[in-house]
């Protein structure tokens, strides 16, 4: 486990932020299953893309991979329709690697294993298990957890439902399969459709790749069946959800330069962009990406229906901000690596902050500064950096164990937190 001692200090400078892990992965997907050469360009590497990696080798894909000047990756995949090569599909901890490609490895009929890491095995898979058993497809636990998880098709075309409000990751996982089976499917989103914006992200990937999918409405899809993937090259666009991190920062320090943003991205995380806004933030256009100036913040009401994954690092902008904020609609962030939002209101508290968990968000009541001490990363590479950014608040060293945890999405963030003028020591034991 690595300790860091952060000194307080006001971050500035300028940080390309990596790409965006959501649409590497679905690139990534789309090339592996495309018959012929695709090449994926501007891949910043974690452990989450090597997971899917992984599991698009065991589906018959082959990768080699370039490394740039900056440490990014260009993927060269030879791909086709899923073809077994292996039957591990190791997901490690990545939660979207598990549940967009459980529907693609029972496309063609062999018996697979999946296994990960950390709480990935606790992750709700009802929609899928439903599905599968009333298909009277094998989808078997593990006697102590999810995994190992043995499934095996073929799926057939049809009607499926899913619940919109457990996570968009089981209808991308099925718009990546259905097309690929004999006859057509029709899929419907039940309830509250939640997240909606990393769906528009699927449906991008897959018409770049060319598959069809027909909307017939907001939450009705029509996906033809006997469809092939084609082969695209092209480079992925920068993480707003890494983004976020650094224009917080740069609200609370001293400003930041974040570059490597499309400004018309359909990613839902670049909803930080209007949040802060509200909050009383100045960002503004400048040298191919976005400037955040120094200012001071106000709480608001924010609803993180569509932006799960920016409420942590928004918890501690509210934390210091003027005023009451109102974290809502955000009960699936106890479903991600931690309970986030028990981890996000646990170790802000310790430092002085003043938050109220409620079942679906948290009650903030803003401070000026917070302590400093000691907290956790809860293994949560989000929880880890928003910690950090919230070392720019404290008056005294903040110490956070469980620094590591960053590999999993952001591997070069503390090197990235060092050259904005963070400051620390690093332990490991």
């Amino acid at each position: 486990m690595t300790t860091l001692t952060i000194v307080p200090n006001a971050l500035t400078g300028n940080v390309w932020v990596p790409s965006s892990k959501s649409m590497g992965h679905r690139a990534l997907i789309c090339a592996a299953l495309a018959e012929g050469e695709s090449r994926v360009e501007n891949i910043s590497l974690s452990k989450d893309i090597r997971a899917t990696q992984r599991c698009m080798e065991a589906l018959g894909a082959s990768f080699s991979e370039t490394a740039g000047k900056d440490g990014r990756v260009t993927f060269t995949v030879r791909g086709g329709y899923p073809r077994q090569r292996a039957s591990l599909m190791d997901c490690g901890e990545s939660g979207s690697t598990l549940r967009f490609l459980i529907p693609l490895a029972a496309v063609d009929g062999s018996c697979y294993t999946f296994i990960g890491q950390g709480e990935l095995g606790s992750r709700p898979l009802d929609p899928y298990e439903v599905i599968f058993r009333s298909q009277g497809l094998r989808f078997a636990y593990g006697k102590n957890s999810h995994f190992p998880l043995e499934i095996q098709g073929p799926l057939s075309g049809g009607t499926f439902t899913v619940p919109g409000n457990v996570s968009s990751q089981f209808i991308s996982g099925l718009l990546f399969a259905l097309p690929l089976l004999p006859d057509a499917s029709r899929l419907e989103v039940t309830g509250t459709f939640e997240s909606r914006s990393y769906v528009a992200l699927t449906l991008s990937a897959l018409k770049a790749f060319g598959i069809r999918i027909l909307e017939e409405s907001e939450r009705v899809f029509r996906i033809p069946g006997g469809q092939a993937y084609q082969p695209c090259s092209g480079p992925v666009e920068g993480d707003f959800s890494q983004a976020a991190f650094w224009l917080v920062a740069g609200a609370l320090g001293k400003g930041m330069l974040v570059q490597g943003m499309l400004p018309d991205s359909l990613q839902g995380d670049r909803a930080i962009l209007p949040i802060l806004g509200q909050m009383g933030a100045s960002l503004v256009p400048d040298q191919g990406g976005i400037r955040s100036h120094h200012a001071c913040l106000h709480g608001t009401v924010i609803d993180a229906s569509d932006c799960p994954d920016l409420v942590p690092v928004l918890s501690v902008a509210a934390a210091l901000a003027d005023g009451h904020t109102d974290i809502i609609h955000a009960e699936r962030l106890r479903l991600k690596e931690c309970d986030r939002l028990k981890a996000m209101a646990t170790e802000l508290n310790k430092i002085g902050a003043h938050i109220e968990e409620r079942p679906d968000g948290l009650s903030i009541d803003g401070v000026s500064h917070f302590t400093g001490g000691t907290v956790d990363s809860w293994n949560d590479h989000r929880v880890a950096m928003s910690l950090a950014v919230a070392s720019i608040g404290c008056r005294e060293k903040l110490t956070l164990t469980g620094a590591e945890s960053v590999a999993k999405s952001y591997p070069a963030f503390w090197q990235d937190f060092a050259a904005a003028g963070g400051q620390y020591e690093q332990y490991n034991r």
